[in-house]
């Protein structure tokens, strides 16, 4: 009998709730799927959205307006008033700053408003955008909308290509997180109908301080992600190997105190499945194994040099030596502990032999 009760209470419950909740009619609103924020001076911005319009039997055509504005919410009031239907965040993909205003104002103030926005999930992208965002979602971009053609663009790279895991839930979380410097992808349009990821830009505050090539991808997700998937080209003397179906791990280990040493272990298996050379023997997959392990060690700690000498810590070495550390002391870390820090790489790549010879 009280599990009746108690099963019509929640039934009741639901319906009463379920009456609450405010019913939106998709063909009555107006669906944001992208925002693109430029750099007008030191107080002002120009705001940008993107929203598809579906159109019988055709690609969904993409349709954008602006505004300028100070802050996020008067941008929208703004572009309200361009529109015949509310403004809805619910289906919003992605948020796009300009490199200019990444530089010298910083994101902070227009990402918190996301956060604090219930209809915007926190898988949502972030982005900086080598040049306007306005132009950028002026283009026309796949056959899904320029907002979906640029999430899925993410979210394949992070998959199967050299981007580390990135999106609102990510950035926000390095944010709070004392010692770990957030980071997101840079991406550029190259065509009236095409984009491409450049880089990875590191942020100090919400201000872009440094910049990954796409060149050095690789190494930096080998540092802060893994790879379930990957391709890296591996080069000897007697020829050129694509290593694919790339594997990761790293991990951190403190191995001495005083002065403080860290060794980050990076474990990569990967298969050989072109090759240039006459033959694949043997000796040419332990030379390219030790070659790749080579490539690793250097151009890794190369960049943590880098990030060492310009005191940010995408790489998270400074949470790692919190969990490590009774009272840890992190005024003492930035000032004294980082910039003397002694990193050494110890790579474990594992090749094997498969696929074709060029």
């Amino acid at each position: 009998m009280r599990r009746t009760l108690k099963l019509i209470a929640s039934v009741f419950l639901a319906s009463i709730l379920n009456g609450c909740v405010q019913k939106e009619v998709l063909d009555d609103i107006t669906l944001i799927e992208g925002i693109g924020f430029d750099y007008i001076d030191s107080k002002n911005i120009l705001g940008t959205i993107v929203i598809p319009v579906y159109l019988p039997k055709q690609a969904p055509k993409n349709i954008t307006f602006s505004a300028k504005a100070e802050i996020k919410k008067s941008m929208l009031q703004d572009i309200q008033r361009q529109t015949a239907d509310p403004l809805v965040t619910g289906s919003l993909a992605v948020v796009l700053f300009s490199k200019t205003l990444t530089e010298k104002v910083g994101i902070l103030p227009l990402v918190d408003p996301f956060q604090r926005d219930p209809g915007v999930g926190s898988g949502l992208y972030l982005a900086v955008v080598d040049g306007e965002t306005k132009e950028l979602l002026g283009g026309n971009y796949g056959i899904r909308g320029n907002a979906t053609y640029i999430s899925n663009l993410m979210n394949h790279n992070i998959k199967n290509e050299d981007l580390p895991q990135t999106n609102l839930q990510w950035f926000l979380a390095d944010f709070y997180q004392e010692g770990k410097t957030p980071f997101i992808p840079q991406i550029k349009q190259i065509g009236k109908d095409k984009l491409k990821i450049t880089g990875i830009s590191l942020l100090k505050y919400g201000k872009m301080v440094d910049f990954i090539e796409a060149e050095d991808m690789f190494f930096f997700k080998l540092l802060v992600d893994k790879y379930s998937e990957g391709l890296h080209r591996v080069k000897i003397e007697s020829g050129e190997a694509a290593v694919r179906s790339i594997r990761s791990s790293h991990n951190f280990e403190l191995t001495k105190r005083n002065p403080m040493e860290i060794t980050i272990h990076i474990k990569v298996d990967g298969i050989i499945n072109e090759f240039t050379g006459q033959e694949l023997t043997p000796k040419n997959i332990q030379e390219l194994k030790q070659q790749f392990s080579k490539d690793i060690q250097k151009e890794s700690l190369k960049l943590v040099q880098r990030f060492i000498g310009k005191q940010i810590d995408p790489i998270g070495i400074g949470h790692y030596v919190k969990t490590q550390t009774r009272n840890f002391d992190f005024n003492n870390w930035r000032e004294n502990q980082y910039k003397d820090i002694v990193v050494k790489i110890k790579p474990d790549v594992k090749i094997s032999e498969s696929g074709v010879i060029e």
